[in-house]
């Protein structure tokens, strides 16, 4: 693949992502202000010594903004990852080993999509301690559902193939087969699939935090600066809607780039057909 095969779509997407993902490595290096700490009065309006303004307690919003970057995808990605690994493995396990695993594995999964995720996760996360752990593990244990059954769906279609068939005759273990055969024949779809994940993860975690129960304060996340100033907008404030766009963005720069990689796999598709 070369980058000029990449169309330009794509790119905005991926100049997006990039820029969030700088600023939130370097969000010491780049804010302007510490994270929490008060440069102002309440609500200053943008331009200035403020770019963005100020928040309702005078915090500098883009010092914020570019702290809550770090605070939001971190959460996000790492609540991907373990709910993709854990998800990917189960699924996997159940479609290679069939039998009473695969209904015990599916069955178990059914019931966990059955129950309303927003509900489930208010539940927990009112119950338990609130810190990240915690946070990022409901996160990842609700989304791994949806990994799961895509996981089993594309895990079927290439377990009845016949060089998976030829690796159990051989005498290889479940392990072999589904990191060495089954893996790596379905990385297109499951890359897609984990750019979608990573998106509906922040905007879960945003959710979460608006509601009160995601990352606490006076930590930074972009759905905790939406609730907190969420009452300036009956005066005309716009600091509430500053963060919401940035998550407005970063969830379309994502899909963006998962349009692309699915436009991809389907062209490979399509290319192994004709041959």
């Amino acid at each position: 693949m070369r980058a000029r095969d990449i169309p330009f779509s794509a790119w905005i997407g991926i100049f997006g992502i990039a820029i969030a993902f700088l600023a939130a490595v370097f969000a010491p290096l780049l804010a302007p202000y510490g994270e929490t700490e008060i440069v102002g009065s309440v609500w200053e309006p943008m331009g200035g010594a403020f770019f963005f303004g100020t928040d309702n307690l005078g915090r500098d919003i883009l010092s914020r903004l570019i702290y809550g970057a770090r605070t939001t995808l971190f959460v996000a990605l790492a609540a991907t990852v373990i709910s993709f690994s854990l998800g990917i493995f189960l699924s996997f396990t159940a479609a290679v080993s069939r039998g009473i695993i695969d209904l015990t594995f599916s069955r178990f999964n059914d019931l966990m999509m059955s129950i309303p995720t927003l509900i489930f996760a208010l539940v927990v996360l009112a119950v338990l301690p609130q810190n990240l752990l915690i946070l990022i593990l409901v996160m990842a244990v609700l989304d791994s559902t949806r990994v799961y059954r895509l996981g089993r769906a594309v895990a079927l279609d290439v377990a009845v193939m016949e060089f998976v068939e030829a690796a159990r005759l051989r005498g290889e273990g479940k392990m072999w087969i589904i990191f060495r055969e089954i893996l790596p024949n379905t990385l297109s779809p499951l890359l897609a699939e984990f750019g979608l994940r990573f998106a509906f993860a922040i905007l879960f975690l945003s959710t979460l935090s608006f509601l009160g129960l995601g990352i606490q304060p006076p930590s930074a996340d972009w759905g905790g600066m939406v609730k907190d100033n969420k009452d300036g907008i009956i005066f005309g404030i716009s600091a509430a809607l500053v963060p919401g766009t940035a998550i407005a963005v970063i969830a379309v720069c994502v899909n963006l780039v998962v349009d692309w990689l699915l436009r991809r796999t389907s062209s490979l598709k399509g290319g192994r057909g004709d041959a």
